[in-house]
Parts: C-alpha cells; structure tokens; sequence
C-alpha cells in the first residue's frame, strides 16, 4: 500500500470527488440511445410528445429545485413518457434514475427495452430502482428521478421499506423529480401517493410545482368513453359517459363463464396477440412452501362453473406478461399494473357485489383475500370498496383492442349487462 499511494495530491482528489457532479458516460448513452432507436414500443404520440418536451425544458435546469406532476388515466401514455424522458435526460448527460414501486412493472419495461437480449440488460437494469431505496440517499444527489406509477408509493411501515415516506425520500434526493400519477389507482391502504401529497412535500422541501394533465387516450383503441363508461358504471366518479360509449373503437362483452372467457383469451392469444386472464384478489394464493412456485396449485376455483386455473407462478411473477405460460395462469393487479396487453379477460369475483336495495357496489371484506389490501378496513367498508373498485379498473383498462369480462356475483353480473343494454347474461 505504502509503495503505491499516498504520491499523489490526496486532499484535492477527495474534494473533486466529494463534490464532482456524477455524469453518465458516453458508452452507457449511446448503449441507451440504441435501445430507443427504432423500438415502436415508445414512440410518443400527440400529447405525449408536449408532455415530453415540457419535462426535458424543466428538467434540463437543476440550478432550481422542481417537482413535476404528470397526471394521466389508465392509457394516456404515462410510460411511454416516462421511459423517453429517461433516454432523453441521460442524451442530456443528466444523472437521472428511473423509479417504479411495482417489480414487475420494472422487469417488463427493461425486457422490452432489451428486446429480451442478455447482453443489454445488465447496464440497463442499473437505470431501474425500486422506491424504497432512498431513505438515505444524499440530499440533491440525483439531477433527476422519474418515477412511474407514483399512486404506489408507500409511507412508514411498508413492507422492508425502512423510512417514513417515499414522496419525501424521492423530493430530497434529486433536483429535479418527475411524478406520473393517477389518483385513482391507488389499490392498498399504504399506498400514499397522491397530487395533494406530493405538491405538500414538494412545498415543504421548497421544490418548485409544475403539473401537466394528459388526457387523450391511447390505450383501449382510444375509447376515452369507454374509460369514462367505467368510471361511471363502477361509481368511481360520475361521467357523461353513464349510457355508453362508441363500441366501434373498442372490443367489450359479458361473457356468462370464466370458461368462456378463457376461450375467447387463449384464441387471440393463439391468433398472435398478446393476450392474458386477470381477476382480482378473491381467491387465496397458495404459499411456495406448500409447493406452488411454479403455479402447480389451482388456486382461482369456480365451482360452479367447473373451472380452476393456478395464480401467475412467484417462478415467473415479474415476467408472467410476456413469459410463455402467462396463458395458463391468471395475472393479478401487481402483476399486470402499469402494463398493457392487446387483450383482456377480467374475472370480478366475490370480493366486489352490488347491492339490489341501494343499487350500490360494495366489498365484501370476507372473500377480498389480499390482507396487506384490506388492513385495518374491516370496520370502513367505503374505503375498503374505493380501493377494490379501483382494483378492477385497472384491470379492466389494460386492454389495447378490447376486454371482455365474467362476474361471479349474479346481482354485479346482471347489472352491468343491463348498463351496457344487453338483455340476460351473454
């Protein structure tokens, strides 16, 4: 050691290294450039492309501290935005980060990125962190964070997160930090991020506020009616859209079995579009020590219809929504959030009801299986039915081309057949 250091000017070193300013390097940007180069799969569209550009304005100058709010709907293109920021930002020699709550969100959007290529992946998985990871992150060490999916943020007791709230961890350590966000599609009770909470952290923390709204619809075929016709029919927020939407632009029916169902999903699956089988959370999930990491236990059981199919496999969890054998098992809402598919097949079990009396969809805590979901709303059925509704929203918009859906409640059934004028079940 003594033979090969200490010849050098230490002090100045550790003072430029103290307080140098981390860059990207010109082999990672141009490894990112190529990635985006030619990918349809981020290709940004109208909107998306003011939405962009007003990022990139912003962001480019981190001499002023500035938290940017990006709202948008399921299909507005928040992702596509987001993940062109990043390339964008790093071409822009800005060390940025691209931040997601969700795993499996991460791993699809790099496998897409990569092309599934090996060799990409490694340098591209560094651009991807989780957001419990900044707990202690130095004040102002990033230029910029994006984080996808930010209604998933989580506050103090979250699981393995150890601080106190992730808005906050993010606002502190970057300059410049970028929310993509939707209000209504937060699903837990631990899910914090909301508009109101980060513009509060945000002041708090002397961040400068820009928001931006998107609200053309890329995704559903474009069919913004018919995420409004959801909105309403589901008594999320009342639309104008209650009666219906133009069904020429986007694929939808009731089907009257998950047999059915998964009929129709394999067939478009078969026929080379990407197709998968969602519900919600009201049926158990077998743990991998009783023998089911490979999806060996049929655990989504309708008895009344003979069916059963296994839960996405843990084996496969973050890549079920491009892995082969995504087919033959169903998806959840963590496995299939921030995602989307040309196809849908929705199966609403017993955990979402409507009430004849009060013409009311309702949860129903007992048959609502995901106990991190419905912690300490045993006794405040209103908000535990908020985030169950919103649950299936989002399953049902993740739909390119068309959705097509099964209630297991007779009642719920019925009632959305008559909201979409269909007389009896299909």
């Amino acid at each position: 050691m003594r033979k090969h250091v200490g010849k050098g000017n230490g002090l100045n070193l550790l003072y430029l290294i103290e307080n140098g300013r981390i860059r990207p390097s010109k082999k990672l940007i141009d490894h990112v450039d190529g990635l985006f180069a030619g990918n349809s799969e981020f290709v940004l569209l109208d909107e998306q492309k003011v939405a962009y550009e007003t990022i990139m304005s912003l962001a480019k100058e981190t001499e002023t501290k500035k938290t940017i709010i990006i709202q948008g709907g399921p299909g507005t293109g928040k992702s596509v935005i987001s993940m062109n920021a990043l390339g964008g930002l790093l071409k822009h020699k800005l060390n940025a980060k691209f931040v997601a709550p969700n795993a499996s969100f991460r791993t699809v959007m790099v496998e897409t990125l990569t092309k599934q290529k090996a060799r990409n992946k490694t340098r591209t998985k560094m651009l991807f962190a989780g957001s419990g990871q900044f707990y202690d992150t130095p004040e102002n060490f990033y230029d910029v964070l994006i984080v996808d999916e930010a209604h998933r943020l989580k506050g103090k007791g979250a699981f393995q997160y150890r601080g106190d709230n992730q808005i906050e961890d993010i606002i502190k350590s970057s300059k410049v930090n970028v929310f993509f966000i939707d209000d209504f599609q937060r699903i837990r009770p631990d899910d914090i991020g909301s508009i109101a909470e980060i513009r509060r952290i945000a002041e708090e923390n002397h961040s400068e506020v820009h928001k931006y709204s998107l609200s053309a619809q890329f995704r559903c075929s474009g069919a913004e009616g018919f995420i409004n016709w959801v909105d309403d029919v589901f008594q999320i927020r009342p639309t104008a859209n209650y009666d219906g939407w133009d069904h020429r632009s986007f694929e939808f029916d009731i089907v009257d079995s998950p047999n059915k169902l998964y009929e129709i999903i394999k067939s478009k699956n078969e026929a080379g579009f990407k197709a998968r089988l969602l519900a919600g959370f009201a049926w158990n999930w077998t743990a991998e020590a009783d023998g089911n990491g490979n999806g060996e236990v049929t655990d989504v059981i309708i008895e009344e219809h003979n069916f059963q199919m296994p839960w996405n496999a843990r084996s496969i969890s973050n890549t079920w929504a491009i892995h082969e054998n995504g087919i033959n098992q169903i998806g959840c809402v963590h496995t299939s959030q921030g995602l989307e598919f040309d196809y849908v097949g929705v199966i609403i079990g017993n955990d979402l009801k409507f009430d004849l009396e009060q013409l009311k969809l309702y949860a129903d805590y007992d048959e609502y299986k995901d106990r991190v979901g419905k912690r300490g709303l045993k006794y405040d059925n209103e908000k535990l039915s908020i985030l169950v509704k919103n649950i299936y929203k989002v399953l049902i918009s993740r739909g390119i081309k068309g959705c097509f859906l099964y209630c297991r409640n007779k009642e719920l059934q019925e009632y959305l057949c008559q909201r979409l004028n269909i007389v009896g079940q299909r």
